[in-house]
């Protein structure tokens, strides 16, 4: 994951180095060596998969020219996404969303096991689009809701291999220890407005960005709202900036005729080059 990146691009092994400076240790051994139990942990998954979206998009700025501030309208970003949004919107510096990240997962998982015995909980935590709800609490509560839907006819319900209930109550403990780690951070105005998960509307203003980022944590990740706002204000292509190719998948399941690229390897880069020149 962003290994090839990092061979090909120097400006990316830039992003990987500043990544593990900020962390006080080579998250990116972790990434490209594994074990891969190791890079699931939360606390390391999600500042890993910042560091790739971002060192893919300093290879866009640097090889291909693209200026946010002018070739975008929004940036938005699914769950610890929206962090990457905004330090690609120069909201945030790269060392920063790093540790926030390490803070964010390490305090989602303490929460499990410091609210799991407070009531039963289940609750919507993503609105992915295309018929696909992620929900969230209780591990028993869970299990029932994901019985339930079968026999409400669904096409398909399963647990998922995650570490935690995220966006839900249960999170709470984690959410009051994001808005103690912003409040030591410097957020600035984003270059393009960030389309907030929780808020389905763009912010551009460091406090209501600070506050839809600590409700985020509990909140539902509105994805499918977020992408609909989008296009209805007049976007028609969607990149998808890092690992992965499911966010353009569920772009194109939202919006009808909409153009949902990913772009993660030298590959997408040379092809985005190709296709904007």
């Amino acid at each position: 994951m962003g290994k090839a990146l990092a061979d090909a691009f120097g400006p990316a092994r830039a992003v990987f180095e500043e990544v593990d400076a900020a962390l006080g240790e080579k998250l990116t051994r972790i990434i490209w060596e594994g074990p891969a139990e190791t890079l699931m942990l939360t606390e390391n998954a999600q500042p890993a998969l910042m560091a790739v979206s971002l060192a893919a998009m300093r290879v866009l700025e640097t090889q291909a020219g693209v200026d946010l501030a002018r070739d975008a309208r929004f940036v938005a970003g699914h769950s610890l996404g929206e962090y990457s949004a905004l330090a690609a919107a120069g909201a945030l510096t790269i060392a920063d969303t790093a540790r926030l990240l390490r803070i964010r997962g390490r305090a989602m998982q303490a929460a499990v096991a410091a609210e799991a015995a407070q009531g039963q909980i289940c609750q919507a935590a993503n609105d992915n689009g295309g018929g696909q709800v992620v929900v969230s609490g209780d591990k028993e509560a869970v299990e029932r809701a994901v019985g339930i839907a079968k026999e409400k006819g669904a096409r398909r319900a399963m647990m998922l291999p995650v570490s935690a209930p995220f966006h839900c109550a249960l999170m709470q403990p984690a959410a009051e220890a994001m808005a103690a780690a912003l409040a030591t951070v410097a957020m600035k105005r984003p270059v393009v407005p960030v389309v907030a998960n929780v808020l389905v509307k763009p912010v551009s203003d460091p406090p209501d960005i600070v506050r839809a980022l600590v409700a985020q944590v509990t909140g539902t990740v509105r994805w499918r709202e977020s992408v609909a706002f989008m296009a209805a204000a007049g976007v028609t292509t969607f990149y998808e900036v890092g690992a992965g190719k499911v966010l353009s998948g569920l772009v194109r399941r939202i919006v009808d005729g909409a153009r949902g690229v990913s772009i993660g390897t030298p590959d997408d880069i040379a092809m985005f080059g190709l296709t904007n020149a």
